[in-house]
């Protein structure tokens, strides 16, 4: 799979009603492992995908993280529970160089960090990419204290060298977080061919973005304190 490649396939229905939440809250407050209940940032991270198939429609859902600062230095640790719902081995793999990548290119040690990300949706699997930007820039976040700012998401990549890396289907993508009531969507400053030409829907904000500094300080409305 390239990075054109959709970040979120719906295996079974997804209700996204008040109620869900609910069930989410309950959701996080299960999956808190013993061993980091003592002072772990959790945050529910909104990621933009689309499903398959010859009718593809933009999708947002979101991924739960758990980040915690360790007492040693023995390396980042990032953990992906497979239930509810589950990460491709892409994803995975995207999401971990995301997080590494970011922190190389924010100045931060990611030496005593530890991760553990999951999807709380039963019969769900994420697949792809475009949504390794976000959650490594989230992670980030976390670890200097602060959180992405209510209402903003990105779709993208993180090159090695720190780039904001292109993706596909973003028209899809930002209707569905236009529909999601997402106010700002950042995206990157290189557009994929395919997607041609289209509009920023109104009152939303669209915010191409080339480098992972710009995509931290769009996220989060605040520049990097060094």
């Amino acid at each position: 799979m390239d990075s054109h490649q959709p970040a979120v396939i719906t295996t079974c229905r997804i209700l996204f009603a008040s109620v869900s939440w609910i069930v989410l809250v309950a959701t996080l407050s299960f999956w808190i492992p013993p061993c980091l209940a003592a002072e772990p940032r959790e945050q529910l991270i909104p990621i933009l995908g689309t499903t398959r198939g010859s009718h593809a429609t933009g999708i947002v859902a979101y991924i739960v993280a758990t980040f915690e600062t360790r007492t040693d230095t023995s390396g980042l640790m990032v953990q992906f529970k497979s239930s509810p719902g589950d990460f491709s081995h892409m994803a995975q793999t995207s999401i971990d160089q995301a997080i590494r990548r970011a922190a190389h290119s924010l100045n931060l040690s990611t030496d005593s960090w530890t991760v553990i990300l999951f999807v709380p949706y039963s019969g769900v699997t994420v697949y792809g990419e475009s949504l390794s930007a976000m959650v490594g820039l989230s992670v980030a976040a976390m670890a200097e204290g602060r959180s992405v700012s209510p209402g903003h998401v990105m779709t993208g990549t993180i090159t090695p060298d720190g780039r904001i890396g292109v993706v596909g289907s973003v028209p899809l993508k930002i209707t569905a977080a236009r529909e999601a009531h997402l106010r700002r969507v950042l995206v990157p400053e290189e557009q994929d061919t395919a997607d041609g030409d289209w509009q920023t829907p109104f009152l939303m904000q669209i915010s191409p973005v080339g480098s992972v500094v710009q995509a931290f300080d769009g996220l989060t409305s605040l520049p990097l304190i060094p």
